[in-house]
């Protein structure tokens, strides 16, 4: 059975490749350098959000689900470099070729990871891989918009069309999960600036959790999982998390009822 990888990234201002851009020395602090920046979208774009090759990853957490197994965690330690996340995330791209399920993967985490794992110079034959070395590929890919081999469900749900989008936390919490717990994104530069890294991972890591479980009953809506079996999905997560004895995944839990699956 091909394995599942469900994936999320945060990130945080790229300040040095702003400073490169915009020829600033270490004179001017990182804030000063991201609050330019966010002034410079903001006239331009009405938002300080920044665009996706000057998106610093910081974190990258993934859910995976092979046979009768339910795994989630953050790639790294804490201290690994940006480029190191991101070879670790195409590494295993290569040795399984998952499933990859996301919400918004097309259109903010996958394009991030394609601008950054170039700066830094990652390798991942597998994942660009589109019929070259593998014809199965030239039909199904990780590239193509309509192939599933990547399934960006938030932009499969809104029919390809970004008037339909909806966010997951709205979604998570109209079919009774927790949604975002802790923090979101924006509040991610703030807590990075801070030196919370360990909670942006863990919020990360509910987001992945909430993002397979939306997965989970959309499977069920279209018929691969009876709905036993997704209850069943639903039991094979609370007893797992609930192994984890972790804060987060407390809150997670305790936020989660019964009647949310």
């Amino acid at each position: 059975m091909t394995p599942t990888l469900v994936f999320d990234i945060e990130t945080v201002p790229d300040i040095a490749g702003l400073r490169i851009l915009h020829g600033l020395d270490e004179n001017v602090s990182d804030v000063e350098v991201a609050e330019m920046a966010f002034q410079q979208r903001r006239q331009i774009t009405g938002s300080d959000f920044m665009p996706h090759h000057l998106q610093r990853v910081v974190a990258i957490s993934c859910v995976l689900r092979e046979g009768d197994n339910f795994k989630v965690w953050s790639l790294g330690e804490m201290d690994d470099d940006e480029g190191s996340l991101i070879q670790r995330f195409f590494d295993g791209i290569d040795k399984y070729t998952p499933q990859l399920v996301s919400w918004n993967g097309g259109g903010f985490d996958l394009p991030v990871l394609h601008y950054r794992g170039l700066i830094h110079g990652v390798q991942c034959a597998r994942y660009w891989d589109m019929g070259e070395d593998d014809r199965e590929f030239k039909w199904n890919n990780y590239i193509s918009r309509y192939h599933m081999r990547h399934l960006d469900l938030m932009d499969l749900l809104a029919m390809y069309t970004g008037r339909a989008n909806a966010p997951l936390d709205d979604l998570a919490k109209l079919m009774g999960l927790p949604g975002k717990l802790g923090m979101d994104g924006s509040q991610v530069w703030e807590a990075y600036q801070q030196g919370r890294l360990s909670e942006i991972r863990n919020y990360c890591e509910t987001d992945v959790v909430n993002t397979w479980l939306v997965y989970a009953r959309f499977q069920m809506m279209r018929g691969v999982l009876s709905r036993d079996a997704y209850k069943k999905e639903c039991e094979l997560v609370r007893c797992e998390l609930g192994k984890l004895n972790l804060p987060h995944w407390q809150q997670f839990l305790a936020a989660w009822p019964v009647t949310g699956c």
